[in-house]
């Protein structure tokens, strides 16, 4: 399984709740811009439209080599491939508790390309202060340790 991108802002962000696999539609130039490793996933979020999940505002730059037969928006929106009985459960939680879906990673699993949602609820500013105040001190005590 080799990651192409990760969001970690969505980390600090965010309290993730609950994991997703899920597939994505792309074109052919696309996967060929992925599997050279170029993605950005920071401003990414999604959505459910019509009873379907789509990821807006990933880049995806275009693929240099791929001629007139690209797509030249390299932030369109894709649709996400789920079960029909995780959409229901998803939309569920996101319209009764206030939840938000969030894109954490997008990777390779054999030869397919899977993005990795997940259901999160938002952070305060103290929730953040606090995450930041626990990595400093274990980023301190491995420092210590490396140094004993």
């Amino acid at each position: 399984m080799k990651q192409i991108a990760y969001n970690k802002s969505a980390s600090f962000e965010y309290f993730i709740e609950q994991k997703y696999e899920a597939g994505i539609v792309l074109e052919g130039a696309e996967v060929k811009s992925l599997r050279a490793g170029n993605c950005n996933l920071k401003d990414s979020f999604c959505f459910i439209r019509d009873g379907e999940i789509t990821l807006k505002n990933m880049h995806v730059p275009v693929y240099d080599k791929s001629g007139a037969f690209n797509s030249k928006d390299s932030k369109r929106d894709r649709k996400l491939l789920l079960h029909k009985y995780e959409i229901d459960k998803i939309v569920g939680k996101i319209n009764a508790k206030g939840m938000t879906l969030v894109p954490i990673a997008l990777y390779f699993k054999d030869n397919l390309i899977k993005v990795e949602v997940a259901l999160c609820r938002g952070k305060q500013n103290y929730d953040k202060k606090q995450t930041i105040k626990k990595r400093d001190i274990e980023r301190d005590t491995k420092r210590q340790l490396k140094d004993y």
